[in-house]
């Protein structure tokens, strides 16, 4: 076995009770003790893992057991390689943990001569601006202090500073923020990415792009921070699921270090003893800061009661633990999850249909909505136009909903109405289409277009008025998991798209939580299709679809 002082440190301190640990932190210590701790092929740079946190201490911070257990991590070295051992490094925790910090230590020390790698560039990548600019900031603020207070001892002549890079003299080493636009953004020749808030990332583009450029320096490392978020099926949701793998030895040979603290249950947001398991800053003794960080997440867990819309944001940024407001989704996480079921034989079944053609120069969606006793299923399809794809950053994996046929990326100026006809009219040869419901946008054309070919059409003239009537059949198919959407990732983010909106009557309305990246068609073209789901049961006719030369 493999020993290191301060990870043998902060292992002793969990076993002896002195810290209260979340169940993946408990499985990221047994992992470490059967697969990592137990090669002869690394070990620990220990004066690089000292000289790091004496500089971090020197000029950011006292460190406390828990960085300086993620710090001996950051620097094991792979023996044959003679390189770092992990290259991907995670840090999930609850808000206010300190891992902006940490980060913004680490960073500054990784283009110092200390870890000795020349021209070891660090790009800072986020969803925003301001957000990729809170660890540069923070370094900038350091080196720069001198400026501002002359007694202050900083590393100032050691740096070239601006306000968009900060480099290293000595190595050549560059710091510097990005935005997550996958679009404007190649892949450089970086020595180590930081990812910084990634729950806000819907899919891995980004991540792809910027990890590309890796390789061709020493100890190329990704580091991936964030507390959790309102976003479901992003990029932040496949990273848990991968450490879960990870921690289980299911993902064999992982070159992830995964440092993630959450509460193990809802109901320890009760418990102050428990929050530790989201904020390991929450460690007895507390520090100052720790100290002043209790004292405002006291006031706002007491505030609950009296402010019950902050319960979702509580729970997911202080304890680590996505909720969602049942007040503002269509449902929660867990419910859409379960549409991911097999789909049922449907040849030949009855069926409605349903079509979103709002917006034709970006989605349109189509679907038939089937139903089985008390149960409905919806089998739909997408296009979008490559123009679209193009110019607009979307992060989701549209290439790969493609290329599993999920929806179509069409080449032309708008969405042709063509496009929907063709594949209703390619559906009722195994289905038996009665009638396809649509809403109120550009009436003349698609009421022509599907007059041609025979197949009714039922236009919606004031789509919206109806949102109230079908919620409750909404909330009850999704709470009693009677939805089938088989596995079908675009349905399930056009639905986790959709927040809900209650009208000062006390009805609801479903609408966009952003109009423009979080697109909501197919969950719409379902509406459509719902608000007519009790024919379903009403038609007794033969199928006769089939015997149409088309």
């Amino acid at each position: 076995m493999i020993n290191q002082k301060y990870v043998s440190e902060y292992i002793e301190m969990w076993r002896k009770g002195e810290i209260v640990l979340n169940q993946e932190r408990i499985d990221l210590i047994h992992y470490l003790e059967n697969h990592i701790l137990t090669r002869d092929d690394v070990y620990f740079d220990e004066k690089t893992i000292e000289n790091c946190i004496k500089f971090i201490e020197r000029w950011y911070f006292p460190t406390e057991p828990f960085q300086r257990f993620i710090i001996a991590f950051v620097f094991m070295i792979d023996k044959e390689l003679k390189q770092a051992y992990f290259t991907e490094i995670v840090i999930f925790m609850g808000r206010g943990g300190g891992k902006n910090g940490l980060i913004s230590a680490i960073s500054d020390f990784l283009s110092t001569p200390l870890h000795g790698v020349e021209d070891y560039d660090i790009s800072i990548v986020a969803n925003s601006e301001e957000q990729a600019k809170t660890s540069f900031n923070e370094i900038y603020k350091t080196i720069t202090k001198s400026k501002r207070n002359k007694s202050a001892k900083t590393p100032n002549g050691q740096y070239i500073v601006s306000k968009t890079e900060i480099q290293n003299r000595d190595t050549g080493s560059i710091i510097k923020y990005n935005t997550s636009n996958t679009k404007t953004k190649d892949g450089g020749r970086e020595g180590c990415v930081i990812f910084d808030e990634i729950h806000y990332f819907e899919g891995p583009g980004m991540v792809n792009v910027k990890r590309g450029g890796l390789g061709k320096k020493l100890n190329r490392r990704t580091f991936y921070i964030s507390t959790d978020g309102h976003l479901r099926e992003g990029y932040m949701d496949s990273m848990k699921d991968k450490i879960k793998a990870i921690l289980s030895g299911e993902y064999k040979n992982s070159r992830m270090f995964p440092f993630y603290c959450k509460l193990d249950d809802l109901k320890e947001k009760d418990d102050e003893t428990m929050w530790e398991k989201a904020n390991p800053m929450f460690h007895k003794p507390l520090s100052d800061y720790a100290k002043t960080l209790l004292s405002t997440v006291r006031e706002e867990y007491e505030d609950l009661p009296f402010n019950r819309s902050n319960r979702a944001e509580f729970v997911t940024k202080r304890m680590n633990l996505p909720e969602q407001d049942p007040e503002s989704v269509v449902a929660p996480y867990e419910e859409i999850k379960a549409t991911n079921r097999p789909m049922p034989d449907l040849k030949e079944k009855v069926c409605i249909g349903g079509l979103d053609y709002a917006f034709v120069k970006d989605f349109a969606s189509v679907g038939l909505l089937f139903r089985d006793g008390e149960e409905y299923i919806w089998k739909t399809h997408s296009f979008i136009r490559k123009g679209f794809l193009d110019t607009t950053n979307l992060d989701p994996p549209i290439e790969e909903w493609a290329k599993d046929g999920l929806l179509t990326i069409v080449d032309t100026e708008v969405i042709e109405i063509k496009f929907i006809i063709d594949w209703f009219i390619e559906m009722s040869k195994d289905y038996n289409l009665v009638k396809v419901i649509a809403d109120n946008y550009r009436t003349d054309i698609v009421r022509h277009a599907f007059d041609e070919v025979g197949v009714e059409l039922e236009v919606l003239r004031n789509p919206k008025a109806l949102h109230g009537l079908l919620a409750p059949r909404i909330d009850t198919m999704f709470a009693k998991k009677q939805i089938i959407f088989g596995d079908n990732p675009l349905m399930r983010w056009f639905t986790n798209n959709v927040a809900v909106k209650m009208m000062p009557d006390g009805s609801k309305q479903y609408i966009k939580k952003d109009e423009i990246y979080r697109k909501t068609d197919g969950f719409h073209a379902m509406l459509h299709a719902l608000y007519r789901a009790d024919e379903l049961l009403d038609y007794d006719q033969p199928f006769i679809m089939n015997e149409i030369a088309f």
